[in-house]
C-alpha cells in the first residue's frame, strides 16, 4: 500500500511500526491505541481485498504482545494454519504490502518463510504447529541456543489428530515450548468465578514459580527426588487441581503445564503473564479465550459467515455479493442438492464432512437430514475411517473433502476403506488450481496419488450432469469405494438438473471425431479444451476430442481405438502430469507396446503453483483457452513440446 493510499486510514501509530523493534519502543499505555489501529486497518483492507477476516481480528492483542514480549524472529513463533497471522503479518514489514494479500504476484494468505524471516514455518492445513514448534524447541535444546519457540494452535486446529500427537510427544522430550490455545470458539473448560481467577494468578506469578523451582532444585540436590518422583509430584498436583477446580484438564494429564483461561483481549493481562511463565522450564499451555472479528460488530455477531466474508460494506456490515443470475450453480451446490435428492429416496445414504459443511454445500444435507449429516470437526483421517464403519454396516457414506485436505487420509484411504472394499463415496471438491489460498490448498495431486490404490474407482465429471450422474452411478453402480473430484467454482451449464443415470463403470466418451490429432481429458478441463479445440479447427484443423471420465479402470477400448488412428495424442487435466491422467495413457501405450505414437502431456507441472486469481493461475500453467490452444497448435506443427515457464 502506498502512502497516499493510507491518507483516509487514521493509523499514525501503525504507519510508525516497521517490525517488531519498532514495537517494542512504545509504552505500555501506546499498546491499546496500536490494537485499534490494527483492527481499523485489517477491516480497511479486507473489506475491499478478501481475506480471512473474524480469526485475524480475534488475535490482535496475542499477536502485538508476542511480538512484545519476544525477540521474534530469532525466538520462534509458529501459527497453526494462518488465518490468524494478518496483524503478524502487518507488524512484520509487509503493512505497505497488504494490499496484495492473496493476489498473483503478491503477499501469500498465510505464513510463508518464502516470503519473511518472521514467518518460521509455512502453514496452510490445519493442526501441525505444535509438532513443529515442538521439533525447534528441542533443536534449540540440542544446539545450546537460547531460543523462545511458541506455538500459537486455534480449539478448531485441536480437533486435528496431529495435535493430540504433538501433545502427546512434548512431555518426553527435553524443552521449553510453550503452546498457546487460541479459544474462541469450543468452551474446554467451565467457567469456576474467582477461585479459577485466583489460580490463575497465583500459578502464572513469577514469584510462585520461582519458589516452586528452587523447592524442587534443593530437594534434586539432596537427591530426595528424582525424574520419576518429579512426574509423580506434577500428577499429584494436578489431580489436585482438578479437584480444588472441579476440571479435569487434558493437558496436564500429559504433564503439560497449564495456565488459563485468560481473557485473550486484555492485552496488558497478556503481557504480563506472558512475561511471568516466559522462562519457565518444560512444556506448558497457555489458554487464552478471545472473540472471532473482535472489535467488528457483524463479525462478533456471525463469526462462521464472517470467517471469509469476501467484499463488504465496513460502514453497515452489508457483505456485497454478485448473485449470479442465470449463470451455472457451484458445482459444490449441485453436489448439495444431489445427495439430498438421493437421500431422500434411500434412506441408507448419509454425509460426512471435515468441518467443511459451507464449503462444501453439506449444510443441505444438514437441514434436511440433520440425523443423518456429520461435520466431524479438522479431523480427515477420523472422517474417512469413520465413514468405513458407517458403510461396515450397511449404510452409503458420502465423504466429502477438499482435495488438498484428503492428502492427510491417505493412510486411512488405503487400510481402512480400499483394503476392505468398502463402499465409501469420496466427493473430493476444490480439486485442481484453487486460486488465492495458494499452494497449500490447491488440489492437484489426487489422480496422482489415488490411481495407484488398488480397488479404487476414480473419475471426474465433464459437467454437472455428469457429477450427478457420477454420484448415481457410485451409489448404486459399484460396491466399493468411489472417487469422484470435481473443481472450486461454477459449472458449465445453466439448466444442471437432469434425470440421473448408471454410466458404465471404466468407459470414457468420444465428444467428436478428427485426423489430425487426437485430445484426451478428463473432468470439467474438457471444456476448455473443445473450446481451444473449437479456436484450432477454425483454421482448418481436424482434431478428435475423448472425455475419458474415469481414471481407474482406464477405458482400454478406447485407448487402442485412439493409437490404432492417431500418431500425435494429448491429454489435457486440471492435476499434476506427474503420475495422473498423461502417465496412465503412457504406461498403457507402453505395455501394449504402441510405437511411433507421440504422447504431449497437458496438466500442472511438477512444481508448486503461487497463489492468484484462478484465471490467472490457469494463464501461469498454460490451461486455459489460449493457452492450450498454443501447445496443441505446437504438437500440430510439429514444433517441440516446451513446458510453461512459470
Amino acid at each position: 500500500m502506498s502512502e497516499k493510499e493510507n491518507t483516509n486510514i487514521n493509523i499514525p501509530l501503525l504507519k510508525t511500526i516497521n517490525s517488531p523493534k519498532d514495537l517494542k519502543k512504545l509504552g505500555i499505555g501506546q499498546l491499546d491505541t496500536l490494537c485499534q489501529e490494527l483492527r481499523t486497518f485489517i477491516i480497511d483492507q479486507l473489506c475491499k481485498n478478501p481475506g480471512h477476516f473474524g480469526s485475524s481480528l480475534g488475535t490482535v492483542e496475542l499477536t502485538v504482545a508476542l511480538h512484545y514480549i519476544y525477540n521474534t524472529p530469532y525466538d520462534r513463533i509458529v501459527w497453526d494454519v494462518g488465518h490468524q497471522a494478518y496483524s503478524h503479518k502487518i507488524l512484520t514489514g509487509r503493512r505497505d504490502r497488504f494490499n496484495t494479500n492473496r493476489k498473483f504476484g503478491g503477499l501469500a494468505g498465510f505464513p510463508n518463510p518464502d516470503e519473511s524471516e518472521y514467518d518460521t514455518f509455512s502453514a496452510g492445513h490445519a493442526s501441525n504447529s505444535i509438532s513443529a514448534a515442538l521439533g525447534m524447541a528441542v533443536a534449540s535444546r540440542l544446539l545450546n541456543e537460547n531460543k523462545h519457540v511458541v506455538a500459537v494452535i486455534g480449539d478448531g486446529s485441536l480437533t486435528g489428530g496431529l495435535a493430540y500427537e504433538g501433545l502427546n510427544n512434548a512431555s518426553s522430550q527435553p524443552n521449553d515450548l510453550l503452546i498457546i490455545l487460541n479459544d474462541n470458539d469450543m468452551a474446554i473448560d467451565d467457567n469456576v468465578g474467582g477461585l479459577k481467577d485466583y489460580l490463575v494468578k497465583m500459578t502464572t506469578s513469577h514469584t510462585y514459580n520461582k519458589v516452586r523451582n528452587d523447592v524442587y532444585q534443593k530437594f534434586k540436590r539432596k537427591n530426595l527426588i528424582s525424574e520419576k518422583g518429579k512426574n509423580f509430584i506434577l500428577r499429584f498436583n494436578n489431580s489436585l487441581k482438578s479437584l480444588i477446580t472441579k476440571q479435569q484438564n487434558i493437558f496436564e494429564g500429559l504433564n503439560i503445564r497449564y495456565f488459563g483461561p485468560v481473557d485473550g483481549h486484555d492485552l496488558k493481562g497478556l503481557i504480563r503473564i506472558l512475561e511471568n511463565i516466559k522462562d519457565l522450564k518444560g512444556p506448558k499451555l497457555l489458554h487464552i479465550h478471545t472473540i472471532k472479528g473482535k472489535g467488528y460488530k457483524p463479525a462478533e455477531e456471525s463469526a462462521t459467515e464472517w470467517h471469509a466474508p469476501g467484499k463488504f460494506n465496513k460502514d453497515t456490515g452489508e457483505r456485497i455479493i454478485s448473485q449470479a443470475k442465470d449463470q451455472p450453480q457451484l458445482y459444490q451446490n449441485v453436489f448439495g442438492h444431489t445427495i439430498v435428492e438421493l437421500a431422500q429416496k434411500d434412506k441408507r445414504i448419509v454425509g460426512i464432512t471435515p468441518a467443511m459443511p459451507s464449503g462444501s454445500s453439506m449444510t443441505f444435507m444438514m437441514k434436511e437430514f440433520p440425523e443423518r449429516s456429520f461435520d466431524v470437526g479438522i479431523a480427515e483421517a477420523h472422517a474417512v475411517t469413520y465413514s468405513g464403519g458407517l458403510s461396515k454396516e450397511g449404510l452409503i457414506p458420502f465423504c466429502n473433502i477438499y482435495s488438498s485436505f484428503m492428502q492427510r487420509a491417505y493412510d486411512q484411504v488405503i487400510h481402512d476403506v480400499a483394503l476392505q472394499k468398502l463402499h465409501v463415496i469420496f466427493c473430493l471438491d476444490r480439486a485442481g488450481l484453487v486460486g488465492e489460498d495458494g499452494p497449500t490448498h490447491h488440489g492437484v495431486f489426487d489422480l496422482a496419488y489415488m490411481r495407484c490404490i488398488p480397488n479404487l474407482v476414480i473419475a471426474s465429471p465433464y459437467n454437472e450432469h455428469y457429477l450427478r450422474h457420477l454420484m448415481y452411478t457410485a451409489t448404486y453402480g459399484n460396491e466399493g469405494p468411489f472417487v469422484i473430484r470435481y473443481p472450486r467454482g461454477q459449472g458449465e451449464l445453466k439448466d444442471w438438473e437432469c434425470e440421473m443415470k448408471l454410466l458404465p463403470i471404466g468407459k470414457g466418451r468420444k465428444m467428436k471425431d478428427g485426423k489430425d490429432m487426437a485430445v484426451i481429458t478428463i473432468g470439467p478441463i474438457g471444456n476448455t479444451a473443445n473450446a481451444a479445440i473449437s479456436e484450432l479447427e477454425k483454421e482448418g484443423y481436424s482434431i478428435a476430442h475423448y472425455d475419458i471420465i474415469f481414471l481407474k479402470p482406464i477405458d482400454t477400448d478406447l485407448l487402442d481405438e485412439v493409437a490404432s488412428k492417431f500418431r500425435k495424442v494429448v491429454t489435457i487435466e486440471n492435476g499434476v502430469i506427474t503420475g495422473g491422467l498423461g502417465s496412465a495413457v503412457l504406461e498403457y501405450f507402453s505395455e501394449k507396446n504402441y510405437k511411433d505414437i507421440e504422447v504431449t502431456r497437458i496438466g500442472i507441472p511438477d512444481e508448486f503453483i503461487t497463489h492468484g486469481s484462478i484465471p490467472e493461475l490457469n494463464r501461469l500453467c498454460e490451461i486455459d483457452v489460449p493457452g492450450i490452444t498454443k501447445r496443441l497448435e505446437g504438437v500440430l506443427q510439429n514444433k517441440p513440446a516446451l513446458k510453461p515457464v512459470l
